[in-house]
């Protein structure tokens, strides 16, 4: 008999239910949609999957909310670059390909300052 992980296998399931959530929710509200879209699911996603695979869940909690809040910084930009390009008149994936290169030199930035300070 095939035993499963549902530590491993539900956030899976709940991140494919996000997706269509938004899918649906999109011909209803745009609003409604952008809501579903940053709900914070995906934090506690990941924290329940480092709390339950740590041995020290506490510690190992913390630090991930630590690593958190200072890795949303560059997802901050990413949004402000794409809002700004769509204003601009930016198609889809051009304002795409931009949020994520700055989005990756602010991730850079980031971790040249963990080492330089840390």
């Amino acid at each position: 008999m095939i035993s499963l992980d549902w530590n491993r296998l539900l956030p899976v399931i709940v991140s494919i239910l996000i997706i269509i959530a938004i899918a649906v929710l999109r011909q209803y509200s745009r609003t409604l949609s952008a809501i579903v879209a940053v709900m914070p699911l995906n934090i506690p996603l990941g924290m329940w999957i480092i709390y339950a695979g740590a041995e020290d869940g506490q510690q190992a909690i913390t630090e991930f909310n630590q690593a958190l809040l200072i890795n949303i910084i560059p997802t901050l930009f990413f949004m402000l670059v794409a809002w700004q390009l769509t204003r601009a008149g930016w198609g889809l994936w051009p304002t795409i390909g931009a949020g994520y290169a700055v989005w990756g030199a602010g991730l850079l930035l980031l971790v040249w300052l963990r080492g330089l300070l840390g």
